[in-house]
């Protein structure tokens, strides 16, 4: 036993040997404290099958007092215990001896066969099984256990047993008979196995027919039941049953309806002076009348001959005998079927006699008029609905304008414009076609109501014949990005220094300058700002050019407002040359350039491309006069031609206030010839030329097509991109301004944004919101338009930027009196306030910013927006404290002695509680000593006592976090 226990074995074979199941051992060595996997193949440890041991070896024991009893197993079948049982019993009985008790019955070990021999087959003729004989040993009897339930009497000599019953060899002849006969045998059970199968075929095939005769039986039977119920229908018209019909009178068949004309002519019955005569008439009448009728004098009879009992009309039953006399009895006449009309309008005639007959105008009238009413509201409430998918704009329309009328944010309508192809800003008007096209993607249609205007206009105009066109200049707008050269360049060729007169050395005015090449040929070129700001410069630029030249710094990059300006070109569709500057610098990498240019899928021609491309350096003009050469080529395609013997037409390049000139504009003439002396219309400003003067300040009497000119004698200053047209009719010219200043109200009135409900929500929301008003003032409309862009993307959800004004000019009294009542501030950009309004500004305490960079004007406003932000609250540790003692005082409350363990605690500090890692109370400090004294602050590693604001449950162990809030300013 204790050899066993050292032993480890598997739980397959444990469960064998101590006769439970593998669950059994399983749970009970968990209970016992093991993990055990339930796998049979899983080995348990020698403690484990000690444990085992302890608890199952009684199992295990009765097992083996079994097995030593029962395995009687012997070759060719098996042994029942019972005979055994009962030799060993009549032994026992005979020596006086006590009886046998054995738990089972019968035991028996049978060979298993395999599992390929499971066929039946036929046994084996065998020999008698002889009787088994035990042979007890009374002299070697067996040692009880006391444990074991079992009282062992004796034991069978199975050794003896096997010898008297092992079969004798058998010879080959005998192997080779019995293999014969076997497969003899084996081929007969195939044979009665084949016919029992087809016998059992037979059977099912003749019970399948039995039950189809069943069945085809049944439907007979059904079939004959259905035709026996269905006969008496059948054959009934053919009997007639004897009915007894009870007399109740006569029956009413139908009415004859007399002419009116015949009523009134029938005398009425008089009374007849004979007695017996009237009688016998009365009685006459009595006998005819139908039973039930009351008896009634022989007028009343006659007026009311033919009515029932509630006064409805009745035929008269003797009359109608009389007419259907000659009619066979009891057959009716058909009936006319009426139509849905006529049921209709009998339906319609009967309401119409219920209705009252006092109120039927009347109430007909107030019907109609309240029909009539519903169908107008309803009328108009579809034309309103029409409308409002319906925008009325002008030519005067800008993307922040059509995003109002719309209801949607004006990010949406410039992203929509983007992915158009047609860069904007939020500032920059639309052309008719690009209004239809954005409006559409929007669900809403345009409808423009300046249109018969423009038809004035277009009258007006001349044809061009072809023998008038003659050869033009081409117009060449130069762009690209802030300080790349391209002002440099223009001085090159026009031997000026315009860089010196901008401020801070960038462009911030968009010029036009006429220049005369060493062949003779004219150029005029536009020179655009190249700072983001000035967006719609740039556009304006490329639609009045005939060709482009980029201008690209080979020691910088390809940079954003780059990218913008060949979007411009490219959706203007004129040609683009490129200007590689700066060749000189030794940094210089122009290849760079190209790769960049080529990642935009813009190849020039050096690589193979269709785009031409010149290394330049306009500070010392190499290679300029190449760059001149290969524009003129591309002005050569496109055989630019004009016609100069009409009135005047071209586009306003920029418009401005000038004190002792007044409202001037730069503008250039695109076809015609523009003289002193004419009419001009330019948006909503007309006027006379009264001046003109060209590049270099000079005067001039006339300007033809593809010449740039400033203007002097309109009454105001026209939009930069506003179309200008000479007419000969003065009047004709104001009614057209009047009628254009007239929509552009309107317009505005229609784009002014009102608050809404949604906007207060918004804004109570959020809090904290607040509007910065602005004034912009400038001396170009150029200006004025790209920095109330500027200062417009500025808005945020928290502060939103409203340009309540803008206009060209010095800032007036009447400036500084609309921002003192919309409390605004004034952004003066290349002007100065006048005397006057400076002495009211400081009366009325309002702020005035001027700036002659537009950047450092952003920047500023920027900060402005930045400072009204409120800012963010961030939490800063400064010390840790540890309870270490707590005292109790009246009066006061808990002290508590700690000990500072980091930072450096004062006597303002907020603190938090913290016991067990969670934040339990959030407050500030009662009071901070050191012995008895107050102190301010106390450092790392030294002791203090305090007490906490409002809060006693503090306890040893607890920690205090001290910490301070640090406002920190949030950037836009």
């Amino acid at each position: 036993m204790s050899e066993e226990s050292n032993v480890s074995i598997r739980l397959s074979k444990a469960a064998k040997e101590f006769n439970v199941g593998r669950e059994t051992i399983v749970e009970f060595l968990t209970k016992k404290g093991f993990q055990v996997d339930p796998s049979p193949n899983t080995k348990l440890t020698p403690e484990m099958v000690q444990l085992l041991v302890k608890e199952y070896q009684s199992e295990r024991d009765v097992k083996n007092e079994a097995k030593k009893l029962g395995d009687l197993s012997y070759k060719g079948g098996s042994v029942s215990v019972d005979s055994a049982v009962q030799s060993l019993t009549n032994k026992q009985e005979e020596e006086d001896t006590d009886e046998v008790f054995i738990r089972t019955s019968t035991l028996s070990h049978k060979q298993t066969p395999a599992p390929e021999k499971r066929e039946e087959k036929p046994a084996k003729a065998q020999e008698p099984a002889k009787p088994v004989e035990t042979t007890p040993e009374p002299e070697t009897q067996p040692e009880e256990d006391s444990n074991s339930p079992i009282k062992v009497l004796g034991k069978i000599d199975l050794d003896s047993l096997n010898a008297k019953t092992r079969p004798d060899k058998k010879s080959k002849e005998e192997k080779q008979r019995e293999a014969k006969e076997k497969a003899e045998r084996q081929k007969a059970e195939k044979l009665a196995e084949a016919k029992k199968a087809e016998e059992a075929r037979l059977a099912k095939e003749a019970e399948a027919a039995r039950k189809a005769e069943e069945a085809r039986k049944a439907e007979e039977e059904r079939k004959a039941k259905e035709a026996k119920k269905e006969e008496p229908a059948v054959t009934e018209p053919k009997f007639i049953k004897t009915e007894v019909q009870k007399l109740e009178g006569p029956k009413i068949l139908d009415k004859i309806e007399l002419p009116e004309e015949r009523k009134r002519s029938k005398p009425q019955p008089v009374a007849s002076s004979d007695g017996e005569g009237s009688k016998k008439k009365k009685r006459k009448r009595i006998a005819g009348k139908p039973e039930g009728s009351s008896d009634m004098p022989a007028d009343k009879n006659a007026a009311n001959k033919g009515k029932g009992p509630k006064g409805q009309n009745q035929p008269d039953p003797r009359k109608n005998l009389k007419k259907d006399k000659n009619k066979p009895q009891g057959k009716h006449e058909e009936k006319v079927e009426l139509s849905d009309e006529e049921i209709s309008k009998q339906i319609k005639d009967t309401l119409a006699r219920l209705s009252p007959l006092g109120k039927s105008k009347t109430s007909k009238h107030r019907r109609e008029k309240r029909q009539q009413v519903a169908g107008s509201m309803m009328e108009e409430q579809l034309r309103q609905q029409e409308e409002k998918s319906i925008l009325k704009v002008t030519e005067f329309v800008t993307a922040n304008d059509l995003a109002v009328m719309m209801g949607v944010p004006v990010t949406k309508v410039i992203a929509t414009c983007m992915g158009l192809g047609m860069p904007v800003s939020i500032n920059q008007r639309l052309d008719a076609e690009a209004l239809t096209v954005v409006a559409s993607e929007f669900g809403y249609q345009v409808d423009f109501v300046s249109a018969d205007v423009q038809e004035a206009i277009a009258e007006t105009e001349e044809q061009d014949r072809e023998e008038d066109m003659i050869p033009r200049a081409p117009v060449v707008t130069v762009m690209g990005h802030v300080d790349h050269g391209k002002t440099k360049l223009l001085d090159y060729i026009r031997n000026t220094n315009v860089v010196a007169g901008e401020a801070g050395g960038i462009t911030q005015h968009i010029g036009a300058y006429e220049v005369t090449t060493e062949s003779g040929k004219k150029i005029t070129f536009l020179d655009t700002p190249g700072h983001e700001a000035f967006t719609a410069m740039r556009a304006r630029g490329a639609k009045m050019t005939d060709v482009a030249i980029i201008v690209i710094a080979t020691d910088d990059n390809v940079m954003p407002q780059t990218v913008e300006a060949i979007n411009h070109a490219q959706a203007a569709g004129v040609p683009i040359v490129f200007a590689l500057n700066k060749i000189d610098k030794p940094t210089a990498n122009p290849d760079r350039i190209r790769e960049q240019l080529s990642k935009m899928n813009i190849l020039v021609e050096s690589w193979g491309g269709k785009y031409q491309e010149q290394e330049i350096a306009a500070k010392t003009g190499l290679n300029v006069d190449a760059l001149l050469e290969k524009v003129l080529l591309e002005a050569e395609f496109l055989d630019l031609k004009a016609n100069p013997n009409k009135l005047a037409k071209g586009t306003v390049i920029e418009s401005a206030l000038d004190k002792g000139r007044g409202y001037v504009a730069k503008i250039l003439v695109q076809s015609g010839t523009l003289r002193i002396g004419d009419m001009v219309l330019a948006g909503t400003t007309y006027g006379k030329v009264k001046a003109m003067f060209n590049d270099h300040n000079q005067k001039i009497k006339s300007a033809g097509p593809s010449t740039p000119v400033l203007l002097l004698g309109l009454n105001g200053a026209p939009q930069p991109g506003d179309t200008f047209n000479v007419m000969t009719d003065e009047r004709e010219v104001k009614d057209i301004a009047n009628r254009r200043e007239q929509l552009q109200r309107e317009q505005t009135r229609r784009t002014n944004p009102h608050i809404t409900l949604d906007e207060i929500g918004r804004r109570i929301a959020i809090g904290d919101f607040k509007e910065l008003n602005i004034i912009v003032k400038a001396d170009v409309d150029g200006s004025v338009e790209a920095l109330s862009d500027s200062l417009l993307k500025l808005s945020t959800e928290e502060v939103q930027v409203n340009v309540i004004h803008k206009s060209v000019g010095a800032i007036s009294e009447s400036d500084i009196m609309l921002a003192s009542a919309s409390n605004a501030v004034i952004v003066g950009f290349n002007v100065r306030p006048t005397v006057q309004a400076r002495k009211l500004a400081d009366q009325e305490k309002i702020d005035i910013r001027i700036y002659s960079i537009i950047y450092t004007a952003i920047e500023e406003i920027k900060a402005a927006i930045e400072g009204m932000l409120a800012p963010e609250i961030e939490e800063v540790v400064t010390c840790n404290l540890e309870i270490r003692e707590t005292f109790k005082i009246s009066k006061v409350g808990t002290i508590a002695g700690c000990m500072v363990l980091d930072g450096k605690v004062t006597r303002n500090t907020k603190i938090r509680i913290i016991r067990d890692g969670i934040v339990i109370y959030t407050g500030v400090l009662g009071s901070l000593k050191r012995y008895k004294d107050d102190v301010k602050e106390v450092p790392a590693g030294m002791d203090c006592g305090l007490n906490i604001e409002n809060f006693n449950d503090i306890k040893v162990g607890d920690i205090i976090e001290g910490y301070t809030e640090k406002e920190i300013a949030r950037k836009l």
